[in-house]
């Protein structure tokens, strides 16, 4: 990780092997372990060992581009995975290795802080010896967990060679990209200040990158609320119930993008099981039937049905698209069932444009209130097929990703809010 504009570099760049570790003195801080080092594909513990020959394995530097950073929430210093270092469509184990020799000032001790942002869990060695890592290794398949977590390991020793070896295991999911695959945030090695002091700031840009999730999920929480009060008021009991669960289902899946980036209590495969095949399909359902009933369309006889049952086929879908049956169904079954879950949610995208017509038909003000809200929940609840039609995602201001999500579900909120209360006070009158 390129750290000149957060802490000062003690050193120069590191060109080392495993057979020539280059001298490393350290100041007060960190440098950023850029390499080039020495990886392969494939798995053996004996990689892990100080005296294994790698001469023969590939190099791969992880000297990030000047101002790269990733393209979800902007943490600095990103660089390529092996995909795009002639490993295309690859998952599964790889391994790391750099040598180093290290001079720390007279009483200082090291520290070493792990890559922060890994495809999809990693394991790092230092001559032989398990630091730590993050994910779960107890198993045939390892367990992963968030992966932009932020990890430091202390070192029992100050100064010296070593040999720092990284296992990585990158779940088939990840293979979403031309630069996927491994390390993508290079680990560093400091003294134990420097490296609390980085270990500080990686976390507070992680707490940064998902902090606005949680916000839009509070706004939504406290607009259900608000739904749910006016029920005595307008009377329309079944359209508002409708209503508050959209409105519900959109904070949970807001909030879990949070959970699962800063605590490791939830796997991938848990956040796909309660993202993808539960919330999604929910989402899209419940906001087409809400939408249809408190509008009072005529068309709510055939639409709410309709809904009702592409949430169903979306979720069974789903399920059997997740990762979790990988490999299991033959390649062409795997490609059909794909089709088949795009199919559907362009069928909700149908739906909510027959909604759009619908309204937009109808006399008085409040339809525009309505087209607005109905509009910028749209942008949210169908952000894959905005992408596929090349609209920009994301934007970075101050260095932080703010998504096209949540730009339009912040406005959502303000629009929603007005159309209630024009609801409101046309009930009154």
């Amino acid at each position: 990780m390129a750290l000149t504009a957060l802490l000062p570099l003690c050193t120069h760049v590191l060109h080392a092997a495993t057979a020539a570790p280059v001298q490393i003195t350290l100041g007060p801080e960190i440098i950023a372990l850029d390499g080039p080092w020495k990886f392969r594909v494939g798995d053996n513990l004996r990689w892990a060992a100080p005296d294994f020959d790698d001469a023969v394995w590939e190099s791969v530097d992880l000297t990030p581009q000047f101002g790269a950073h990733d393209s979800d929430v902007g943490l600095m210093g990103y660089a390529p995975g092996w995909e795009g270092h002639g490993h295309r469509g690859y998952s599964g184990y790889a391994w790391y290795r750099l040598a180093v020799a290290v001079s720390a000032p007279p009483g200082q001790s090291l520290a070493l802080i792990g890559p922060t942002n890994v495809d999809s869990a990693y394991q790092i060695y230092v001559d032989g010896h398990l630091l730590g890592g993050v994910g779960d290794f107890s198993h045939t398949v390892p367990a992963v967990y968030g992966t932009n977590r932020p990890s430091t390991f202390p070192l029992a020793f100050s100064a010296g060679p070593m040999l720092i070896a990284v296992r990585v295991w990158m779940g088939p999911w990840d293979l979403n990209g031309s630069d996927a695959g491994g390390i993508h945030i290079a680990p560093a090695l400091g003294t134990k200040s420097g490296a609390e002091a980085l270990y500080q700031i990686q976390w507070m840009e992680v707490i940064r990158g998902y902090f606005l999730e949680i916000v839009l999920a509070a706004g939504f929480i406290v607009l259900a609320a608000m739904v749910c009060s006016l029920i005595p008021l307008t009377g329309f009991k079944a359209a508002q119930l409708w209503l508050a669960l959209a409105l519900l289902c959109v904070a949970l899946m807001r909030a879990n993008q949070a959970v699962f980036y800063w605590a490791q209590v939830e796997t991938v495969q848990g956040f796909e099981l309660i993202t993808n095949v539960l919330l999604v399909p929910l989402m899209l359902g419940t906001w087409t039937i809400a939408w249809a009933s408190w509008l009072h369309l005529e068309s709510r006889r055939w639409i709410i049905p309709a809904a009702a049952t592409l949430t169903a086929l979306h979720i069974a879908l789903q399920c059997l698209h997740a990762s979790w049956f990988h490999g299991a169904f033959p390649l062409a079954l795997e490609s059909a069932l794909g089709a088949c879950v795009s199919a559907l949610r362009w069928l909700f995208v149908l739906l909510t444009l027959w909604i759009l017509v619908s309204v937009a038909r109808r006399p008085g003000r409040e339809k525009w209130y309505a087209l607005s809200a109905i509009s910028l929940i749209s942008v949210g609840l169908f952000a894959q097929e905005l992408s596929q039609l090349r609209v920009p995602g994301i934007w970075f201001p101050f260095g932080t990703g703010v998504s096209r999500t949540q730009y339009a579900y912040a406005a959502f909120d303000l629009a929603f809010f007005a159309l209630i209360l024009q609801r409101l006070i046309r009930t009154t009158r």
